[in-house]
């Protein structure tokens, strides 16, 4: 576990997108051995996902965040934009939020769930909801800033069925204010 990232998220580049690629394939090796199916895993490359990740930046409707470590290099990912899919009372969804493992535990996560909650708030979203496999553990992350459960549901993934739960958050701005209180009272590492 490392310190928390210096600088803020920041909103990703399309010359950044191979970092972003490699921490994709990295964390999901690592979160999902075990639940997803293995070949897959193994199989997931960071050229292919540096092609798809050069499109998602690219859009205007996605915001992608990137954390980067004190030396520049890139250890967490997020992404958001409008709540899509179930019909949820939720504006805003995180799509995605990554941090390589040897990172987490020391803020990243919250610096760039926070970043994503401000980039939602500035675009009208005053609510958000994330899915997350339910056998992942880092779902309790979300419930520790504030997430509540709201909701469950069966998806077929790489021909498996996986649970998720939707974490959600009612008052973006409120949460935002609870989370930066937080981190403002803890003494420094």
């Amino acid at each position: 576990m490392t310190a928390a990232v210096g600088a803020r998220a920041r909103t990703a580049k399309s010359s950044g997108v191979g970092a972003i690629a490699q921490v994709h394939v990295e964390t999901w090796r690592d979160a999902y051995a075990g639940v997803l199916a293995e070949l897959r895993l193994v199989a997931m490359s960071v050229p292919s996902h540096e092609e798809m990740w050069s499109k998602v930046v690219e859009r205007r409707d996605e915001v992608v965040l990137v954390a980067e470590d004190d030396l520049g290099v890139v250890v967490g990912f997020g992404t958001c934009g409008p709540s899509r899919g179930v019909r949820l009372p939720f504006v805003g969804e995180v799509f995605m939020l990554y941090v390589l493992p040897d990172h987490q535990g020391g803020g990243v996560g919250r610096e760039l769930l926070t970043g994503l909650f401000r980039r939602l708030i500035r675009r009208g979203a005053g609510s958000a909801l994330v899915w997350v496999l339910a056998a992942n553990p880092a779902r309790y992350f979300y419930q520790s800033l504030g997430g509540d459960l709201i909701a469950e549901r069966a998806e077929s993934f790489w021909g498996a069925q996986v649970r998720e739960c939707a974490y959600g958050w009612p008052n973006l701005k409120a949460t935002v204010g609870e989370i930066d209180l937080r981190a403002a009272s803890r003494p420094p590492d």
